[in-house]
């Protein structure tokens, strides 16, 4: 996402407020757009699913969109937001499927997403997505900020600028955030197991 091209992130943020103001043709031409990116982020987030989970690639973007279009009274602010919105439903829908399992099988054999892709959380360690969940939500709690950085930097896969772009806040404050926000994640994951 960072070697995103200045035009085509530019050209993608005029299609998202264009569909925000109602132009359905602007949705036309921005699906092809950011679908690829959709698809990558949706095999970030399968990629630490077990091998016989449900949802695929397809399914989990087709999912996202459905999500997205019939989301009402969405003003676009860029594509940052865009995609990290669209991480927030990937999140959901993955998190939803794993409570509905885990309901199935009375609690055993929750779905496991790998952190090691997140810097500094957990590095050999797989955590639970619902234990992660829950502990993202319980920091939302007390610090949304923190909780929404976790977001959009793992399960979105943003850059710090592309984040600070997306929170309207600097990059530096990310990056103090961030750090400070994988600390009490990692305490918190830990002291669940």
């Amino acid at each position: 996402m960072g070697n995103t091209p200045a035009a085509e992130i530019s050209e993608t943020t005029r299609l998202l407020m264009a569909w925000s103001e109602g132009d359905e043709t602007a949705l036309e031409r921005l699906v092809p757009r950011v679908d690829a990116e959709l698809r990558r982020l949706a095999r970030h987030y399968l990629r630490g699913e077990r091998h016989d989970h449900i949802l695929q690639t397809t399914a989990l973007v087709n999912e996202v969109w459905t999500r997205l279009i019939n989301w009402p009274d969405v003003s676009w602010q860029n594509r940052a937001h865009f995609i990290g919105v669209a991480a927030q439903l990937m999140r959901r829908v993955l998190v939803d499927e794993a409570r509905r399992r885990q309901a199935l099988k009375h609690g055993a054999d929750a779905a496991l997403v790998s952190l090691a892709h997140a810097e500094g959380i957990a590095h050999e360690k797989g955590a639970d997505l619902v234990a992660l969940d829950d502990a993202l939500n319980e920091l939302a709690t007390f610090d949304e900020r923190r909780s929404r950085i976790i977001e959009l930097r793992f399960f979105g896969g943003l850059s710090l600028e592309e984040t600070a772009e997306a929170l309207k806040i600097s990059a530096r404050t990310v990056q103090r955030e961030w750090s400070l926000a994988q600390a009490w994640l990692y305490r918190e994951l830990n002291r669940r197991v």
